[in-house]
């Protein structure tokens, strides 16, 4: 088994590890919030549809929470419905 380097997330062949698990649930200080467009913006594509979980490496009840907070934030027009352009 190779050694990481835990704090570049990169082995001694020098490729990146899979990160596994929900970064909600890992990080307990990450809160959910329609508030806050600059955390959505990572889960939205550049056309402005919702990333799946599977992309994002969420976990299902994070995801339907992502969910319910981009459309509160598309309904308070804090976010684009659709891309901005042509």
């Amino acid at each position: 088994m190779p050694d990481l380097d835990y704090e570049t997330n990169k082995t001694d062949s020098g490729y990146n590890t899979y990160q596994h698990g929900c970064r909600f649930c890992s990080d307990n200080t990450l809160v959910i919030d329609y508030k806050n467009p600059q955390l959505l913006r990572h889960f939205i594509t550049e056309r402005g549809k919702i990333v799946s979980h599977r992309n994002t490496r969420t976990c299902v009840k994070h995801q339907r929470a992502i969910a319910t907070a981009i459309k509160r934030a598309r309904t308070l027009a804090l976010m684009p419905f659709t891309a901005i352009g042509k």
